[in-house]
């Protein structure tokens, strides 16, 4: 069976394909009712975990600690980074694994334990490497079989083009996906072609969504109730998942909200009107960076942009009326909201495990990756960025990866790379935004170090011409680098794949 599988920061969503429709997998609460998504919440004591509905179900119960936005935590988690005892790796092979149980036992899906589940899987756009190569390798470990990985604007862009194939609003049919979900903002601008849908380019904010919209209805009430601030962890995540709750009760009746934070009198109500005043901010940070977008997009295609582009809002998050209203404030009638905004990019994930010919979209690297050098005989250093922002990914078949080549003659005994990928670069070429340092590779030029451990070795510059040394990257198309160092001279290589963080 073909799936595709949303996971996202406060909820799963799958979507299954069916002959060329996309049905929204509903779950079995623990109260026996059916419901579109899976809770992205777990509950730990000790060594137990619990996830899903079950999790929500602990949420009262003080044995339990609460742990919520686990995909967030992606985005920065090295190897060895743990959460209450839990290996960040291992919880989210854990919860993907009990993911897979309940769409066994406890969906409408007519599959086995034993059966097949073929997947097409989504990140946010402005991933790394380590995110995506983490999300992968997890569902891998889960018993999934990985058939695709998207970009998660890319994936609503699918859903859109089956949901609305004539558009004559678009008349070039462009499309930009303003996607806010419960941890990310993703804006993507696609271009929507007969034969193939082509992302022009992307951009997004790795650490604004509908947790933080929780996070503003937590300070609020606490405020209201006289209450002092709750320090970060499981006591706090807590409180927050109850906020969640009541925020998405909010609808344009509401008049006042009121988080049970305590089940007592002490629960605060907050106005709407003073909520939807602390959120403007946030989500006008979300447009900017969707203006953004469509400024770099409209210099790359040469088009009028505001006159051929349709607005798409998806995600989880979005379907909070301030914002709906603040996209209709600034773009008018080209906001389209998708019906299913919750299950737009799950529903796109289907469409891709088909991998059918008329779905067929080209992605586009969302950030920059390079590498620091050395200038002025070592008194400098400047940055080598490897691959460029909006370089055109391969399509799945053939996976042909994106190849680049830097080749020269080595200045040293050791080669010591230092990878770091961002969301821009300044005028001066230096990266800037969000920026992540990954792991260092020491690679063994001088033939006598090539089987040592060389953690402990210095760096040393030799004197006159050294060995020719030749770097070979490769980016697939989920987004994942790795890369080949070569002695050409003496004949050997290693292979790396680029993820580890840096201490």
């Amino acid at each position: 069976m073909r799936l595709g599988i949303d996971f996202g920061t406060t909820r799963v969503v799958v979507a299954a394909t069916d002959r060329g429709n996309y049905p929204i997998v509903t779950f079995e609460s623990e109260d026996g009712q059916a419901c579109e998504w899976y809770p992205s919440l777990c509950a730990i004591r000790g060594k137990e975990l619990c996830t899903g509905a079950a999790a929500v179900a602990k949420l009262r119960d003080p044995e339990w600690q609460i742990v919520r936005s686990l995909k967030r935590m992606l985005a920065t988690a090295g190897p060895e980074d743990s959460v209450l005892g839990w290996k960040v790796s291992e919880l989210l092979t854990e919860f993907l694994v009990q993911l897979r149980t309940a769409l066994v036992e406890r969906s409408n899906l007519d599959v086995g334990p034993d059966d097949l589940l073929e997947v097409a899987v989504a990140v946010p756009a402005n991933a790394n490497s380590n995110q995506r190569m983490m999300t992968i390798d997890a569902f891998r470990e889960a018993g999934f079989r990985v058939a695709r990985m998207l970009d998660e604007p890319s994936a609503a862009g699918l859903e859109y083009a089956w949901r609305r194939p004539t558009d004559a609003r678009v008349k070039k049919r462009h499309v930009a996906v303003y996607d806010l979900g419960g941890g990310t903002f993703d804006a993507s601008i696609i271009s929507m072609g007969d034969a193939r849908h082509e992302v022009i380019t992307t951009d997004g904010l790795a650490r604004l969504g509908g947790d933080d919209f929780d996070e503003v209805l937590l300070n609020l009430a606490l405020a209201a109730a006289g209450e002092s601030a709750v320090a970060a962890g499981p006591d706090r995540d807590r409180l927050l998942e109850l906020c969640r709750t009541e925020k998405e009760r909010f609808s344009t009746a509401t008049k006042k909200l009121k988080p049970e934070l305590y089940g007592d009198k002490r629960d605060p109500a907050i106005k709407t009107a003073e909520y939807e005043e602390a959120l403007r901010p946030l989500i006008e940070q979300t447009l900017a960076t969707l203006d953004s977008a469509l400024l770099r997009a409209q210099m790359s295609i040469g088009l009028d942009i505001e006159k051929s582009t349709v607005v798409y809002q998806v995600g989880g998050a979005s379907q909070l009326p301030t914002v709906g209203r603040m996209l209709k404030e600034k773009f008018g009638r080209r906001v389209y909201k998708s019906p299913y905004a919750h299950a737009s990019i799950a529903v796109g994930l289907a469409i891709a495990a088909e991998s059918t010919d008329e779905h067929r979209l080209q992605n586009r690297f969302t950030r920059y990756f390079g590498v620091w050098r050395e200038a002025d005989g070592g008194r400098a250093a400047w940055f080598d960025p490897v691959i460029p922002k909006d370089m055109l990914l391969p399509f799945p078949q053939p996976a042909q990866p994106a190849d680049v080549t830097r080749r020269y003659h080595a200045a040293h005994n050791v080669g010591h790379y230092r990878f770091v990928e961002c969301s821009r670069l300044r005028d001066d070429g230096t990266p800037a935004g969000e920026i992540t340092p990954w792991g260092e590779i020491r690679f063994p030029i001088a033939g006598d170090l090539r089987d040592e451990v060389l953690d402990g070795v210095d760096v040393i510059r030799m004197p006159g011409a050294w060995d020719e040394v030749e770097e070979q990257y490769r980016c697939t198309e989920t987004g994942e680098i790795e890369v080949d160092l070569v002695n050409v001279t003496q004949g050997y290589r290693r292979t790396y794949k680029i993820g580890q963080r840096a201490a």
